[in-house]
């Protein structure tokens, strides 16, 4: 797939097909996506995959936590603290058209827990990752960390699969430090699904929009 067709079909799929991805696979996508570039070659990010047996009982004592609302306490800001636009907006947008396509109707709270629950399922993906990095590392390594997530999603594409990268499970950070064995010296930065999509979910329907280049662009005069 040439780089361009991949970035530009980069979705957050949420309804994948259990049909496994095999260990070369994965090798052959992170391996590539430590290319990533990071300042002064320090690589501050780590990985660690989880499938079958093990991803099973991490899913289902995430899925009991969410159940009896027990949301843990994230360890850092993912979202602005107070939100206003333009960016508002866009969230709204995509929930609602995430919700639309789902048959989720304004204050059908329960439904919209449920979808969000879903998370903890992996959405039906054989593989979920998991991206951690040492707690001392200042906010240049998070910007590493950034660009290596985008490279695993876009190699990823490089193989005909799909992702979801996902802020949620840092909701459960100590359930996943604790059925991984995650050191305690490595903070939890976002978990990631990976396989096959299912083209029947309805969720998978869902295109974003960007903004067009001239709400973000600015050239200068010799440009």
């Amino acid at each position: 797939m040439h780089v361009l067709e991949a970035m530009a079909s980069r979705r957050s799929i949420r309804g994948f097909r259990p049909d496994p991805v095999p260990r070369e696979t994965l090798e052959k996508i992170l391996a590539a996506a430590s290319r990533a570039p990071s300042g002064s070659n320090i690589q501050p990010w780590h990985v660690r995959v989880t499938m079958g047996a093990e991803k099973a009982r991490l899913s289902a004592a995430l899925r009991a936590a969410h159940a009896a609302g027990e949301k843990g306490a994230r360890e850092y800001h993912y979202y602005p603290r107070a939100w206003r636009e333009p960016y508002l907006a866009r969230r709204r947008a995509t929930g609602w058209g995430l919700y639309a396509l789902l048959g989720i109707g304004r204050g059908d709270t329960a439904r919209m827990s449920a979808q969000h629950g879903r998370n903890y399922e992996f959405f039906g993906a054989p593989v979920g990752l998991f991206f951690t990095m040492d707690r001392d590392m200042e906010i240049g390594s998070w910007l590493d960390c950034g660009m290596f997530l985008q490279n695993v999603m876009l190699a990823a594409r490089g193989h005909g699969l799909d992702t979801c990268p996902q802020a949620a499970f840092c909701d459960y950070h100590h359930i996943v430090r604790r059925e991984l064995s995650l050191p305690e010296d490595r903070i939890l930065v976002c978990g990631m699904s990976l396989g096959h999509a299912d083209p029947d979910e309805p969720a998978n329907r869902l295109v974003t929009a960007r903004e067009p280049l001239e709400d973000f662009v600015t050239f200068g005069p010799e440009a």
